[in-house]
C-alpha cells in the first residue's frame, strides 16, 4: 500500500512540472500588448499622403495601390511625418550649418561704381570779339595744350582796321583832343588790342592788317563741334580725336562777333562721377570720406570726400550720382577711367548676419529659421551693409538660429512663402 502511494505522488509531481513548463513556453510565444500596439502598420497613397488606412487597398482618389507607411523610422530619426509633408517653398529639411545673429557696432560703407570726367568748373570759352576772317591759326588739333598769353590765331577785321585808322587820325591831326583820343584807345582795348599794340599803332602811324589774338586761359583745347562740356566723351567723338580729325575752325574762315571758337579745359582738375544704388542712398551725406580705386591702374588709390550730391535721379535705374573732386597735376588719370568707390558713412549697431544667410526677393528679404529638424522661411527687414555682412533691423532676435546659406535651401522652381505673404 505504501509503495502504491509513493508511485502516485511521483506521477502527480511529473504532471505538475510538465504543466508548468508548457505554460512558460506558451507565455514566451505571446507578444507583449505594447509591442503589438507599436507594430501597427499604416497604408498610404504615394500621390495623396493624406489618405491613411490600416489595411491594404486602393486610393479612393486616384486608384493607386496603397503602400505601407510605418513612420517608426522617421520618429526614430527625430523627424515627424507632418514635418516631411510640409510644402518645400516654406519649409525645408536640411543639415546645413545653422548660425545666430551677432549684435555688434561696426563701421558702415557704401560702395559704388563710376568714371572720371572733366571738371566743368574749369571750362572756358574763347569767342570772337568782332567779325572777321581767320588769317593764321596756331592751334591745329584737339586737346592741344595752350598757356595763358599764348598767341592762338590772327584775324582780319574791317572794324578793327577802321578803329585803328580813327586813332591814328586823331593822334596826328587833333592831339589836343585828349577825350576823343582816349575814347578811341578804349574802343580798341575793348576789341582785344593790348596797350602795347595800341601804343605801337600811335607810334608807327600804321594799323595792324591782321590782329593777333592771345589766350586768356590755360589748359587743353576742345573743338566746339566735338565739345565735351556737356558730359563724358562719347564713342564717336573719341574716335574722331583718335583719328586726328582737324579742328572745325580753319584758316580763311569768317567768324561772327560773339561766336565761340574754342573750349579750353584745365586737365589738372577732374571729378569722379559715382553711381549710388537707391537702397543705400539714405546713408549718403556731404563731406563723407571716399576711397577710390582704379582697376586700370592697380595699386592706385585716391582719397577724397563727397563734394556734391546730384539732386535728381537717373531715369534708367533711379540711382543717385555723386561727385568727388580730384587733382590731376601729374596727368596720370584719364577721362573715362572706370573707378570703384568706398564711402565711409559712419557706424551702426544692431543685429548682423552674413549676406549668404539672406535671400533677396526684391521687395521681400527672407531668411531660413531653424525649427527642430527643419528650416522655415521668415521675412526680415534690412538696413546698412558692410562688406559681407548686412544689418537686420526687424524680424530677428539674438537667440534665433538660421541657415548660414539661404540660397542653398531655396527651391528655384517655386515661390517662397512666408507668413503673411501667401
Amino acid at each position: 500500500m505504501k509503495g502504491n502511494m509513493k508511485s502516485i505522488k511521483i506521477i502527480w509531481t511529473s504532471l505538475l512540472l510538465s504543466t508548468l513548463l508548457l505554460s512558460a513556453c506558451s507565455d514566451k510565444k505571446k507578444p507583449p500588448v505594447i509591442a503589438q500596439a507599436q507594430s501597427v502598420v499604416k497604408y498610404t497613397c504615394p500621390m495623396h499622403p493624406q489618405i491613411m488606412e490600416d489595411h491594404p487597398g486602393s486610393c479612393p482618389i486616384c486608384g493607386m495601390a496603397l503602400v505601407k507607411k510605418s513612420g517608426q523610422a522617421s520618429e526614430g530619426a527625430g523627424i515627424s511625418l507632418n514635418t516631411v509633408l510640409q510644402p518645400v517653398n516654406s519649409n525645408v529639411i536640411s543639415s546645413v550649418e545653422a548660425i545666430t545673429p551677432k549684435k555688434i557696432e561696426t563701421a558702415t560703407e557704401i560702395h559704388g561704381d563710376g568714371y572720371l570726367d572733366f571738371d566743368s568748373r574749369t571750362f572756358n570759352n574763347i569767342s570772337a570779339r568782332f567779325s572777321g576772317r581767320i588769317e593764321k591759326l596756331y592751334i591745329k588739333y584737339a586737346f592741344q595744350e595752350i598757356h595763358a598769353s599764348q598767341r592762338i590765331f590772327d584775324i582780319y577785321s574791317p572794324d578793327i582796321v577802321t578803329a585803328q585808322q580813327d586813332l591814328i587820325y586823331l593822334s596826328k591831326n587833333s592831339p589836343q583832343e585828349t577825350g576823343l583820343i582816349n575814347a578811341a584807345r578804349q574802343k580798341l582795348s575793348l576789341l582785344g588790342l593790348t596797350s602795347a599794340q595800341i601804343n605801337q599803332v600811335i607810334k608807327t602811324g600804321k594799323s595792324f592788317y591782321s590782329l593777333p589774338v592771345y589766350s586768356a586761359y590755360e589748359g587743353h583745347v576742345h573743338d566746339v563741334q566735338h565739345s565735351q562740356m556737356g558730359g563724358a566723351i562719347t564713342e564717336q567723338s573719341s574716335q574722331s580725336f583718335a583719328a586726328n580729325v582737324p579742328l572745325s575752325i580753319r584758316e580763311g574762315m569768317y567768324v561772327q562777333k560773339g561766336q565761340t571758337l574754342f573750349n579750353v579745359v584745365n586737365p589738372h582738375q577732374l571729378w569722379a562721377i559715382i553711381k549710388i544704388a537707391p537702397s543705400t542712398v539714405s546713408g549718403l551725406k556731404l563731406n563723407q570720406q571716399v576711397k577710390i580705386n582704379l582697376p586700370d591702374l592697380p595699386g592706385k588709390t585716391i582719397n577724397g570726400k563727397v563734394n556734391f550730391i546730384e539732386p535728381v535721379l537717373r531715369e534708367a535705374d533711379k540711382s543717385t550720382s555723386i561727385r568727388v573732386y580730384i587733382n590731376n597735376m601729374d596727368h596720370a588719370l584719364k577721362v573715362n577711367n572706370v573707378v570703384k568707390a568706398t564711402i565711409q558713412t559712419g557706424t551702426a549697431s544692431g543685429l548682423w548676419i552674413p549676406k549668404s544667410a539672406l535671400v533677396d526677393l526684391g521687395f521681400t528679404k527672407v531668411v531660413w529659421l531653424k525649427k527642430g529638424a527643419s528650416y522655415h522661411a521668415h521675412q526680415v527687414f534690412t538696413g546698412a551693409t558692410n562688406n559681407n555682412d548686412i544689418q537686420i533691423i526687424k524680424g530677428l532676435s539674438l537667440t534665433d538660429s538660421l541657415a548660414s546659406n539661404a540660397q542653398y535651401l531655396t527651391d528655384s522652381e517655386s515661390f517662397i512663402k512666408t507668413q503673411g505673404n501667401e
